[in-house]
């Protein structure tokens, strides 16, 4: 039976960046199907956004996305960030594909490199346009769709699924109700897909 694996992520998220590629690769091994749900961080089930965190932690929490993103082969662009504008709109671009049946995640990939690995603009109209274009999506539709109430609804309900299953930072997996946080706890992923016994 194919496995299904809850994707919990934002644009917004480095780590979601960095870990794309080891995740995508990791599902398609096991021949899993990934269910996308843009969500923030949920603070209310503690969630800290990295702004939030004191200024030794954070300091940490940077070094150690360099590690990682050196580790996973990965262009982080850090310069120029403070003027660009609210990504949300690109997110919606991502389930609206996804409701639609087109490739949301060449487009989710496609947002994470220009936003993390080049620092666009992906909240300008224009800029999501290009992307979205460049992606093989028909970007007209695609903006006027996610402005639709399915888009709302689906984002609504992603959002309470994930309040529920206790999903609380990002990006998180979820397989059959057995929550993984974080694009370090991959092989821990890998492990439960394979139906080995994690925890004695």
């Amino acid at each position: 039976m194919t496995q299904k694996i809850d994707y919990f992520f934002g644009l917004g998220s480095p780590w979601a960046y960095v870990g794309l590629d080891a995740f995508t690769a990791l599902a398609t091994a096991h021949l899993a199907d990934i269910v996308p749900h843009v969500i923030p961080v949920i603070e209310e089930n503690g969630g800290i956004y990295s702004r939030n965190r004191p200024p030794l932690r954070r300091a940490y929490w940077f070094t150690d996305l360099k590690r990682w993103a050196n580790r996973r082969g990965v262009t982080l662009e850090f310069a120029g960030r403070e003027a660009l504008s609210d990504i949300a709109p690109a997110g919606d671009l991502v389930v609206a594909a996804w409701l639609r049946g087109d490739d949301w995640l060449a487009l989710a990939r496609a947002f994470h490199q220009a936003f993390w690995g080049r620092a666009e603009d992906i909240g300008a109209a224009d800029v999501r346009a290009r992307i979205t274009t460049e992606a093989g999506l028909d970007s007209v539709s695609l903006e006027a769709f996610a402005k639709g109430p399915e888009v709302a609804a689906r984002k609504a309900e992603s959002l309470e699924i994930a309040r529920k299953a206790g999903v609380f930072g990002l990006p998180s997996y979820i397989v059959v109700g057995e929550l993984f946080w974080g694009q370090d706890s991959l092989p821990f992923l890998d492990s439960h897909l394979k139906g080995e016994k994690l925890i004695a």
